[in-house]
């Protein structure tokens, strides 16, 4: 929206109107059916029918959140995350023939204004000490996900073992540390101060020189089938010894563990893939023209006046 807003300068009451738009998400969890309609598949079921009755609802006028993501009971439950619904607002929709839908509802406005706090941590070109680039065998949204995970993050920044800690109702969050072991006596730690799923993740690292910490930030972008993987090191901070012994060995050790831990995970995925132990989920292959078509269904027909 902001984008259009700068890039608009049509003064019609619609485009005038652009920064009062607001977008509203629904997420839904339930078995359906796939039926052949006039020449492309169609959902059907309860819970198909559930989620198109609750494209008209009470949740504006309820709560007051205009921008939301509305979250069903069953999803939630699909979910699993404990405690994700202890900063929503609960909401219950009511419609004939049907049982009570009960809805957490998510304010999008915040979600966003703690995303463009979020990207103002990011490593600016000025800063950067240390930067290495690499490409991983599976979708990106299958490496946001392993990037989450202990056992492949190891892999990646070439450590024994992490442990996370300080989750945000059951997910990695800002504030969410990962504490590095690497051998028997030398512990580090990876705080979590911005991210944006599928997109980047910024953390801020001690190391194991006494004093320095620095940031690192990890960008990945789709590639088709595989994944663009940027691993960014920031210059270091803290006492002047500390940060210089940091800024000194940084671009030569630093960079080659992150490239030995780049071919380390992606020998891993590979590896995982051959024996079928790493599941890959199915590309949509629904064709935009589908997609326009199943829009311009729901929508009333055109009327003279």
């Amino acid at each position: 929206i902001e984008q259009m807003v700068l890039n608009t300068t049509c003064q019609c009451n619609a485009c005038a109107n652009i920064p009062t738009l607001d977008l509203k998400f629904f997420v839904h969890h339930g078995t359906f059916s796939i039926s052949p309609l006039r020449g492309r598949d169609e959902l059907v079921g309860s819970p198909v029918i559930e989620i198109h009755r609750l494209l008209k609802n009470h949740i504006s006028d309820v709560t007051g959140i205009e921008a939301y993501t509305a979250y069903t009971s069953q999803a939630v439950g699909a979910l699993g995350l404990d405690g994700f619904t202890e900063n929503l607002v609960r909401h219950e929709e009511t419609y004939p023939d049907l049982e009570p839908l009960t809805l957490w509802v998510q304010d999008m406005h915040a979600l966003w204004d703690t995303d463009e706090d979020g990207a103002k941590a990011r490593i600016a070109p000025a800063d950067t000490l240390v930067q290495v680039q690499g490409n991983l065998p599976v979708p990106h949204g299958v490496v946001w996900e392993l990037l989450l995970q202990p056992r492949y993050r190891s892999l990646l920044y070439g450590v024994d073992r992490q442990e996370p800690s300080q989750r945000q109702a059951g997910r990695i969050a800002e504030g969410s540390v990962f504490t590095c072991y690497h051998g028997k006596n030398t512990v580090t730690t990876q705080t979590v101060i911005a991210l944006a799923p599928f997109q980047y993740m910024v953390t801020h690292d001690t190391t194991p020189i006494p004093g320095a910490s620095i940031f690192a930030q990890i960008d990945i972008e789709p590639r088709g089938n595989s994944t663009a993987v940027t691993l960014t090191c920031s210059r270091a901070r803290g006492p002047w010894i500390s940060r210089s012994i940091n800024n000194l060995i940084g671009p030569t050790l630093i960079a080659r563990r992150l490239r030995h831990g780049l071919a380390a995970l992606r020998a891993e995925i590979e590896h995982e893939i051959a024996h079928g132990t790493l599941e890959i989920p199915e590309t949509n292959s629904t064709a935009p023209t589908d997609i326009e078509a199943a829009i311009a269904d729901t929508l009333p027909p055109p009327h003279d006046e």
